[in-house]
């Protein structure tokens, strides 16, 4: 899930494993309002309480396995996974099986009795590009009192520059229409599928080649 900003500029640097608290409140208040969320978490106080500890098991995998990219206030954060090329079947192995397993299980525990998560976790990777390697962004998101500042752009940018210098394809799940596209506008493409959440709100899984 992802929101984004419009406007360009900020400073921004690498996460510290020590912020990772901090980080985990700025995700579960960015997505207070969000449309995916709202369909995970219906009441806004269990919401509320519930989401820097689901939000954190993405956290956590991004610090151990990729990257966090914050502002240097940490009023901004970026999460990125880096994926590497499936077998062109659409299978996985099974250490990636495994680590998909240990992910759910994380998020069953973040809200326990809550099978919203897990659905959301199954239908996303369904359709999750397997035919080649990439990096993945799970979550983007901007303080609500920071919005239209241009932050979410900027650590945006900051990246696809790196997949254009490398070669490197990007994907992520627009959470909104907005956000979708705006995501358009910097080179994501739709795949062609949504996740359909059963009588709840849409995402658009978009793909990107790098940019010679």
């Amino acid at each position: 899930m992802s929101q984004l900003e419009n406007e360009p500029g900020a400073r921004i640097r690498r996460a510290r494993q020590e912020e990772r608290d901090a980080i985990s409140r700025l995700l579960g208040e960015a997505f207070m309002d969000d449309p995916v969320s709202g369909w995970v978490f219906p009441d806004e106080a269990h919401r509320r309480a519930v989401q820097p500890r689901f939000f954190g098991v993405f956290l956590d995998a991004a610090l151990s396995e990729g990257w966090v990219d914050v502002t240097d206030d940490l009023s901004a954060t970026a999460l990125w996974l880096p994926v590497p090329a499936g077998n062109g079947e659409g299978d996985e192995d099974e250490g990636d099986e495994d680590e998909g397993d240990d992910i759910g299980a994380l998020l069953a525990e973040a809200d326990p009795g809550n099978e919203r998560t897990g659905i959301v976790g199954r239908l996303t990777s369904e359709v999750h590009p397997q035919h080649s390697a990439h990096y993945y962004l799970p979550l983007i998101a901007v303080t609500p009192s920071r919005h239209g500042q241009g932050l979410g752009s900027a650590l945006l940018a900051q990246v696809l520059r790196r997949c254009d210098r490398e070669g490197t394809p990007a994907y992520l799940e627009a959470s909104n229409e907005r956000s979708k596209a705006l995501y358009e506008r910097l080179g994501f493409v739709s795949t062609g599928k949504t996740v359909d959440l059963p009588g709840g709100p849409h995402m658009w899984p978009m793909w990107r080649e790098p940019r010679p």
